[in-house]
């Protein structure tokens, strides 16, 4: 089972809203999830990021893959470097 931590959106029409959730690859994009980790409202200026570092950090070293949207996310709240950081240090 191939497992993305992506967006997932909510909202109104033109007032998006999104959770960033744990999904299986083939589910679709607003369907089931395994786990939520986040939200992330971009029309908020500036945008408001609230994300669990704890539980992003341990999917991300069970391997799943963020898409390229929760990756830039990810490296702006630095979560990546950790990562990165922490897959150095083994």
């Amino acid at each position: 089972m191939a497992v993305k931590i992506r967006l997932k959106r909510m909202g109104a029409k033109r007032k998006p809203f999104y959770r960033v959730v744990v999904a299986d690859s083939r589910s679709p994009r607003d369907g089931r999830f395994i786990e939520e980790i986040g939200t992330y409202n971009p029309v908020a200026s500036p945008a408001e990021i609230k994300l669990d570092e704890e539980k992003a950090l341990s999917w991300l070293q069970k391997g799943a893959q963020p898409t390229d949207t929760v990756r830039n996310i990810f490296s702006q709240q630095g979560i990546m470097k950790q990562y990165h950081d922490a897959k150095r240090a083994k």
